[in-house]
């Protein structure tokens, strides 16, 4: 048997430690080693993944960015573009990636749905969350795309917003050619250190590069997980096993996570935090 084949093997062997996960892609991890745009091998692999997820009975949603298409506080910043008519257009290649992703997984025989925040009901539904919710209760996996429907905010925060409406018990935050969170850039810094554990609050105060701060003031407030990972074949279903793949952020004195039922429940504090950049 192939190392790759024993890997698979042993994943599958464990049950699932999460019954509902919250994956968060960026744009710039379709792209596999393009300049821009969509390596369909890498959504092909990522669909098997999440489709195989999915039929172990774990709720699972999907929130992804538009890096490698369009980053609109990139464009604003270059073109003088106005910032809210940049980040709008941002929210437009998200769905670009959301429906290249749903057509993937839909191959692999899972029952796909794409809710976004901007209205464009001729190819996705409209975000409502008791129907998202229902959507996930019927076995199917749920793409968020248009971010929240905000300019001003990231897709990191659509990520941690729509984990707590949903009732996520972590996110997993996939990353392109990373392996976790660093003490600096290991692509600028060669001896950056490589931090398995953090705390939200440690996280935010050494400014690491982890997600905007709104969304992880969000996550901190309501003591939601953070798994960050490389997008590497096999990485999703690795920790959804339960495996310490990557960096674990989590509250101070619960780094192993708590499930979503165990959090406290405070409508104020799923509001969120200013406008970030990012």
């Amino acid at each position: 048997m192939s190392a790759q084949a024993e890997s698979e093997s042993s994943t599958r062997g464990h049950a699932p430690v999460f019954r509902s996960v919250l994956l968060k892609l960026s744009g710039e991890a379709l792209m596999g080693d393009r300049e821009y745009g969509i390596d369909p091998d890498v959504t092909r692999g990522l669909a098997t993944e999440v489709a195989g997820i999915r039929s172990e009975g774990v709720d699972i949603a999907v929130v992804v960015g538009g890096g490698n298409f369009y980053r609109g506080l990139a464009a604003a910043a270059e073109s003088g573009m106005d910032r809210a008519t940049a980040d709008y257009a941002g929210m437009l290649a998200t769905l670009l990636n959301a429906l290249a992703l749903q057509d993937a997984l839909e191959r692999e025989g899972a029952d796909t749905r794409v809710m976004s925040a901007l209205s464009v009901s001729e190819v996705a539904e409209p975000y409502i969350r008791r129907r998202a919710i229902r959507h996930l209760e019927k076995g199917r996996v749920v793409i968020f795309a248009a971010g929240t429907g905000n300019p001003f905010f990231t897709t990191d925060t659509a990520a941690a917003l729509r984990a707590l409406e949903m009732g996520a018990d972590a996110i997993l935050m996939a990353k392109h050619g990373v392996k976790g969170v660093y003490d600096g850039d290991p692509r600028r810094i060669s001896d950056a250190e490589f931090l398995p554990r953090l705390t939200h609050l440690e996280a935010i105060e050494r400014g690491l590069k982890v997600m905007d701060t709104t969304a992880l003031s969000l996550c901190m407030d309501n003591r939601l997980t953070i798994h960050v990972f490389e997008l590497a074949e096999g990485n999703v279903a690795r920790v959804v096993a339960g495996e310490e793949v990557g960096t674990i952020i989590a509250t101070a004195g619960s780094l192993g996570g708590e499930a979503a039922d165990t959090r406290p429940e405070d409508p104020a504090a799923v509001g969120g935090g200013g406008p970030q950049e990012g």
